[in-house]
Formats: structure tokens, sequence, C-alpha cells
């Protein structure tokens, strides 16, 4: 009934918990989960966990946080491409809150994703942080709108949101539009199209109310789900039935 279109379920935080967290999606109705890549080292264990548990998906790309480490090809993202459960490429994008400087390396790594995802016709998931219109600027300039893809854990303006949208992407919602201080954000979630929302925890961070400051897990995101039905007075099997077909739209049909 619910997919939670963005995790680290492979995060050391989940190390000893691993059964637990998938039974516990069962229960949840949370059917499927895609576990994201942020870095080359840790990619096997992205890719481990999707080949151990069918409803767990994975994708393969270098978040933009991380410096000074393995740096991506267009040649080394194809090859992990291949494999039959990723997805998408991605984690990418840009992020100037947590890093300042000379941050070059940070967009040409962006594009190379971007490069690498129109090259094997997979979509691509997009992180953006106080970085807003690089970022769009960069999907308009390395022609993103081919392969589409999502927006995630959206933080960021309507008109973002909408430059985003004209390119063919999703946004997705994490636990923060569950928060009472997310007015901004809130106004955005009543405004997205239901054929363009996504639902996502980003487990282990940001766990929705009534779980706030818990580690977070995907069997959460219902609780993502129930605030966004919350807030645009429709059900939650209405935000669940909209999302589960716009991540298989997205992702599983290309």
């Amino acid at each position: 009934m619910f997919i939670d279109s963005h995790c680290h379920i492979n995060f050391p935080d989940f190390a000893d918990d691993i059964d637990g967290v998938i039974s516990r999606m069962r229960d949840a109705q949370v059917t499927h989960a895609m576990c994201i890549s942020v870095t080359y080292p840790e990619w096997p264990s992205v890719v481990a966990l999707a080949e151990r548990y069918d409803n767990i998906y994975a994708t393969a790309g270098v978040h933009p946080d991380y410096e000074d480490i393995e740096e991506p090809s267009v040649e080394s993202l194809l090859l992990r491409a291949q494999h039959p459960k990723v997805l998408a490429i991605g984690e990418t994008g840009l992020d100037y809150y947590r890093l300042q400087g000379n941050l070059e390396w940070q967009r040409e790594r962006f594009r190379t994703h971007i490069r690498a995802a129109r090259e094997c016709a997979k979509p691509l998931v997009i992180h953006t942080r106080s970085a807003s219109e690089d970022t769009i600027r960069i999907m308009r300039e390395e022609k993103a709108h081919e392969v589409g893809g999502v927006m995630h854990c959206f933080t960021e303006t309507w008109e973002v949101a909408q430059a985003a949208m004209d390119m063919g992407f999703h946004i997705s919602f994490s636990g923060i539009v569950s928060f009472k201080s997310a007015k901004e954000l809130q106004a955005v979630a009543r405004q997205v199209p239901l054929d363009r929302m996504l639902i996502e925890t980003d487990a282990p961070y940001l766990a929705p109310t009534p779980f706030r400051g818990k580690r977070n897990e995907p069997s959460y995101v219902k609780e993502v789900a129930n605030a966004i039905a919350t807030l645009r007075g429709l059900s939650v099997e209405e935000i669940a039935g909209a999302t589960t077909a716009n991540f298989k739209r997205a992702f599983i049909s290309n």
C-alpha cells in the first residue's frame, strides 16, 4: 500500500535489526523501499540488501556531501546501473549548506550523474540544499528532463518544485512535512499534483511525528502519508495509492 522511495537501511544504525525493519514494513503495509547509495565503498551493502529481500530496491551514486572520496565516472556509474535491482542513479545533486568554498567539484559530480542517467536511461534521485538555483540550472543544461526522477526530501519553494516538475521530476516529501514548524513546506505539499508526489523516510534521519527524535525506518512512511492526507483533506488511502502508482511509473516502468 505504501512505498518508501528513499531510505538508507544499509547504514550501521540498522545492522542488528534489519530483519525487524523488514517485518515492521510488512506490518505497516509498506510493500517496498528503495535503499539509496551515497558512496562507492558502501554501495555493495546497498545491493546486498536488494539481493537479500525481494521488496528492497537499490540505486547507484555518490552523495554531494562526501568530499575527497572515490569520484564517480560515467563509466563506473553505468557499470553499477547494470545490476537488475538498481532502479536509479543517485543520490546526487548539490549541497551548499554543509560545505562551503569552491564547490565546482560538486557541480561536476552532479553533471557526471546526469550524463550517466541519460546514457543508461534510468531516472535520477536528486538532493538539493541551499543550492536550488544551481541545481535547476545544471538539470536544464545537462538535459535531465530526458530521464526525470525525483527531488528527494523536498524542502524548497513552490517555484523550485514547479521548475523540477516541468522537467518531469516528482517531488518527494519526508517526515519534515509533519513538523509543526514546516509551514512553507506544508503549503507546497498542498499544491503538488497527486500524480507528481512521492513519500519517503530518509531513514535513519527525520522521523515523522509522532516518532520525531527517534531512529527513522521505512515503516514510518505511513505517517508521512497521514500528514499529507490531513493537509489536503484526503484519505491516507488516496495518498498511498497515488504515491505507490507514481513510484512504479517513475522507477519500475523504465
